[in-house]
Order: C-alpha cells, then structure tokens, then sequence
C-alpha cells in the first residue's frame, strides 16, 4: 500500500522561497516563522538555484561567533546542486534516498517546473496516515 503513494500526495505545495540576494538573516527568520527546514533559492526567471537549509544557518551562526559580525547573503551560503524529486516518485523510493543522505528536504518537480518540498516528516506523516 506505502509503494502505491507519490511524493505528490504528501508534499508542501505552498512553497517558500527565497533569492540568492536575500540577507542571511532574513532568511533563517523565514525558515523559523514557517517552521520549515529549508527554502529552495531561486533566481529572476523563478528557477532553482539551490537550497538554503537549517545546517546552511548554522554556517551563517558560526562564522558570525568567529568573525563577530553577522552578515551576508544567502547565495555565499546555500547549497547548490541539490537532488531533485519528482511528484511521481514513490513514498517507499523517497525514504531510501533520505536514508542514503543528510538532507532533511527535496525540491519536488513535475514536467520541470518545482511544484512542492517534500521533507522527512512529510514522509512520516504518509506513514503514520495509512
């Protein structure tokens, strides 16, 4: 039965996002006022970039404790290159790739434009729900 639901039946469809120019601390705001663990970054023309995620924040936190000073802009943090999941895929195939990777959250695409994150917890969720 789990092999049977998609990523597109769990996943986050109201997706938050942010620019490569966005201020770092903005960002990490963003993340926490959403209660999210990462925020595709897109660019002008409202393509993905790469991620900006909890761990990206911790970098930001960390330089700051050492270079007393916190600043700078989410392309010098995110991480680019990110996996890419389709809204097809399946629950099953999607938690064998969150087992293989440190990564809490995916961009999920249809027909190469993004529709949704999907994230650990979506994943537990689909679980617990059937």
């Amino acid at each position: 039965m789990l092999a049977k639901i998609t990523v597109a039946d769990y996943m986050a469809k109201r997706i938050v996002t942010l620019t490569k120019d966005t201020n770092v601390i903005d960002a990490i705001k963003k993340l926490l006022d959403h209660k999210i663990t990462c925020a595709p970054v897109i660019d002008s023309k409202g393509q993905l970039i790469g991620m900006f995620s909890e761990k990206d924040g911790m970098k930001v936190f960390l330089e700051s404790v050492y270079n007393q000073g916190m600043s700078g802009k989410v392309g010098e943090y995110m991480t680019i290159g990110t996996i890419n999941i389709d809204a097809q895929t399946s629950i099953v195939d999607l938690a064998e790739k969150f087992q293989k990777s440190s990564v809490r959250s995916f961009p999920v695409f249809q027909e190469g434009e993004m529709v949704g994150v999907i994230s650990r917890v979506d994943v537990l969720r689909a679980f617990v729900t059937i």
